[in-house]
């Protein structure tokens, strides 16, 4: 079943560390709403009558759309497409807006699984990244959605944040498995040039944790996670058994998906587009010109390829190799046979019924181990 993602690109205030397409400015919400409503009808042929199993409310922050707002995107979306029964529907959420009224509203529109935004349960920190929460928010908004009868809410974590040793992201998981939440997300801090940190480290004024730190942390998470009984299904997502993001799920398996709202992506096998990230052109576009501006690219096989293998390899599920050679005819296993032995010694992959998985030791070059796998290919398209 394929998939449909909406962005709702608003946020209260811009995250130090965030270099997704947002806004702090509200004037144009409504007008975007509607936009994103026609958009939908404009594309409904995007997926060829596929059916709708997963519909994703990303951002920004979705959180602010309005009970009216998010009922208009849902009933717009259940009018043009195929919605399974048994939809997943995800909104992604910040602490603060989760009050018991939103969580009823969100309730009554049908959204069914939560994705809250918590980075950290340490004051300190929160304020370093510009959250607009507080801690005691992260840790009430988990438990006021579950007393709503949320059962299937996923939280994001940051690690990597710099400290002097490891103690407070110890006290950060702690809490966390102390919440009893049915997913995990996991991130790294990424420092990346157009955010406040990118700026303030290029001046000497931020200085990020040094890697070795950062793969200490991420290693404390495997061992923490294992044992509370948390499945590592993609390189930085977790889950108690049964509880993977189906929609994310999809996006590692190269199921379609449409994306709905400026910056959104969408891919239909052959072919991926992204619309413009900017809200003003998003929706000029939609108004004087009935077409949302975007730009799309034609996968050649050696794209195709590269896809499969950035997505499936960071997965559980591992990259299947006679899928590689005979549906995009690349040989893996021919085109690099010392270096996939290499990854074997070095206990970094292993290959199980034609299936080549990383191991945890793998997982942390991940990035990598991909690239090299990809290079000679991607010269030869």
């Amino acid at each position: 079943m394929s998939g449909i993602y909406l962005h709702v690109p608003f946020c209260k205030q811009a995250c130090h560390y965030c270099d997704f397409h947002f806004s702090t400015s509200m004037a144009l919400k409504t007008d975007l709403v509607q936009a994103m409503v026609r958009e939908l009808e404009l594309r409904q042929n995007y997926l060829q009558g596929q059916e709708v199993g997963t519909i994703y409310f990303g951002g920004g922050t979705p959180s602010l759309l309005n009970q009216q707002e998010l009922q208009l995107l849902l009933a717009t979306t259940r009018r043009l497409f195929k919605v399974s029964d048994n939809v997943e529907i995800t909104l992604e959420a910040n602490p603060d807006d989760l009050t018991p009224t939103k969580l009823y509203e969100l309730r009554e529109a049908g959204v069914n699984r939560l994705s809250i935004g918590l980075q950290s349960f340490h004051e300190p920190h929160l304020r370093l990244m510009n959250r607009a929460h507080s801690a005691s928010e992260s840790i009430d908004s988990v438990r006021d959605a579950q007393a709503a009868g949320f059962d299937n809410i996923t939280v994001d974590l940051i690690y990597g944040v710099p400290a002097p040793d490891h103690t407070l992201w110890q006290q950060d998981l702690d809490t966390l498995f102390s919440l009893g939440v049915q997913h995990v997300s996991c991130y790294a801090l990424t420092i990346e040039p157009d955010t406040a940190f990118g700026r303030w480290s290029k001046k000497g004024k931020f200085i990020p944790a040094e890697d070795e730190y950062t793969a200490e942390q991420f290693e404390i998470l495997l061992q923490q996670m294992q044992q509370h009984g948390y499945v590592q299904y993609e390189i930085s997502n977790f889950c108690q058994p049964g509880h993977e993001s189906r929609h994310n799920s999809n996006y590692w398996r190269g199921v379609h998906y449409l994306g709905i709202g400026p910056s959104a992506h969408s891919f239909n096998g052959h072919s991926r587009q992204h619309n413009v990230a900017h809200n003003k052109k998003y929706i000029d576009g939609l108004q004087q010109q009935d077409l949302a501006p975007f730009e799309r690219e034609e996968l050649t096989l050696a794209d195709q390829a590269n896809d499969y293998l950035l997505t499936t390899l960071r997965t559980i599920w591992g990259s299947d190799l006679e899928k590689l050679k005979l549906e995009y005819k690349y040989d893996v296993a021919a085109t690099h046979p010392d270096y996939l032995r290499e990854l074997e010694q070095k206990e970094l992959a292993h290959i199980t019924d034609n299936t080549l998985y990383l191991t945890d030791k793998g997982k942390l070059l991940a990035d990598q181990i991909t690239m090299d796998l990809l290079l000679e290919e991607i010269e030869k398209a």
